[in-house]
């Protein structure tokens, strides 16, 4: 079952702008920075707020660091602003599944690694309306023993 908002991702070109401007706009700071190799971004994660359900809720600016990434080749075509949105559950694997079963397409056969050890994946745009959809289970919340 989905549980929250997690986080909302916003694809940038200068990362370190884009921070300073959530900072001295909004009073947002930096949780966490990483590079995920793997999508090719260089990402900072600025909490908003704690949820009911031990969870947080985040703004999620990605950078990429590669011109092949997907953040990269989004950003060519549509400029900076909101990539996608995500939602938070205790088992990314059975949302995913069950969501899979009402015909949406899920983007990866398994769950990969995210943000701060999480547990993820993206379900197909064109089958939510438009918007690009990560289902995500943080580290603290898995139920296995890689986290």
């Amino acid at each position: 079952m989905l549980t929250r908002i997690d986080h909302i991702g916003i694809a940038c070109f200068d990362l370190d702008a884009t921070v300073d401007f959530y900072r001295t706009t909004y009073g947002f700071e930096v949780f966490h920075t990483e590079v995920n190799e793997e999508q090719g971004v260089r990402e900072a994660m600025l909490k908003i707020n704690e949820t009911s359900d031990g969870g947080a809720s985040y703004l999620q600016l990605l950078q990429p660091v590669r011109e092949d990434s997907t953040v990269a080749k989004w950003l060519a075509k549509n400029g900076e602003g909101v990539h996608h949105i995500a939602f938070g559950t205790a088992d990314v694997d059975a949302d995913a599944a069950a969501i899979r079963d009402k015909g949406v397409r899920v983007l990866y056969d398994q769950p990969r690694t995210g943000s701060m050890g999480s547990r993820i994946t993206f379900l197909h745009p064109k089958d939510c309306h438009g918007v690009l959809t990560e289902l995500v289970t943080s580290a603290e919340r898995r139920h296995d023993d890689q986290g």
